[in-house]
């Protein structure tokens, strides 16, 4: 799978990462993915203290194998099925949800602090997206996080974003 569309614009002094992603499922579907702390635990980067359905402080912890980094989140906006915008830590995510067809078109603008990063954190997404992609088939998954993304072609996502952004 890949992203429909994915850049990198100036956002200030900030950069934003926009990635889009069609997927086969309606928006109420997508949504509970994105906001159901035990949905978010099968294909997202981080688990979630609470559902991210309503709007105030929550902590988003990043999983690697063992290791656990707790980062502080706030929501911001949760409009169901259609928007939900919060801070995780220093970056801004903010997921938009059309309908497409019989399935969803997600949208995802993941400020960055830092420009360098871009590549990276799209190719962690994308990796995040096909496992949401699978789970919204049916399919029994489980995320892909931290060091395991290397075994699923972490660097070569890595390299082709890069390559992708290099001129924006």
């Amino acid at each position: 799978m890949t992203f429909a569309d994915a850049k990198v614009v100036a956002d200030g002094d900030r950069w934003t990462l926009i990635l889009i992603r069609e997927l086969p499922r309606p928006p109420a579907e997508v949504w509970l993915a994105l906001v159901d702390p035990a949905r978010l635990d099968r294909w997202a980067p981080f688990s979630a203290d609470r559902s991210l359905s309503d709007t105030g402080p929550a902590t988003l912890t990043m999983v690697d194998g063992d290791e656990r980094t707790a980062l502080p989140a706030v929501v911001h906006r949760a409009e169901p099925p259609r928007l939900l915008e919060y801070t995780w830590g220093e970056d801004l995510l903010r997921w938009e949800l059309e309908p497409s067809g019989t399935g969803t078109r997600l949208t995802l603008r993941h400020t960055l602090a830092d420009r360098d990063l871009d590549a990276m954190v799209a190719a962690g997404w994308h990796l995040c997206a096909d496992v949401l992609q699978r789970l919204l088939a049916g399919e029994a998954v489980r995320a892909i996080r931290g060091r395991d993304a290397m075994n699923h072609g972490w660097p070569e996502l890595r390299d082709r974003y890069a390559a992708r952004f290099a001129g924006s």
